[in-house]
């Protein structure tokens, strides 16, 4: 985090694009990777916030906002929300977004399913409410 709040203060841009996930900000790397509190510290620093990143990191209220907003996201960005929810282990955030249509099996350009996610992130209590959905894994 030391070196995080340095570079920011010496005039980084929290912005910038060019991350290794899809060519987008540092937040989206920071989540991507599972690297939390640097997630977390670019939010409270003012990063901006897709519904994604939102609902990788757990933010409930944000996710609801943007489900909720004049122009909400599509299925897709509603299922790729799920998807990180399940990436970062907050079964309330999945919860919601499958209850907005999230489709609980597909797989995703790692191949992986939202169950196979959860799994690798041993988050048990997502993968014991997905299985009890009957989600499927990739293999």
């Amino acid at each position: 985090m030391p070196v995080l709040d340095a570079l920011v203060a010496a005039g980084a841009d929290i912005e910038a694009p060019g991350a290794v996930i899809g060519g987008g900000t540092p937040l989206a790397d920071a989540r991507g990777f599972g690297q939390w509190r640097a997630a977390h510290r670019l939010v409270e620093l003012g990063a901006r916030v897709t519904v994604q990143d939102a609902a990788t990191l757990g933010l409930l209220d944000r996710v609801r906002a943007y489900a909720e907003a004049d122009e909400p996201p599509s299925p897709d960005e509603i299922t790729g929300a799920f998807r990180g929810a399940c990436h970062g282990g907050h079964l309330r955030t999945a919860q919601y977004l499958h209850r907005r249509g999230a489709d609980v099996n597909r797989c995703g350009h790692d191949g992986m399913t939202p169950l196979d996610i959860a799994r690798a992130q041993d988050a048990d209590d997502v993968v014991r409410w997905l299985r009890g959905l009957d989600a499927r894994s990739a293999s």
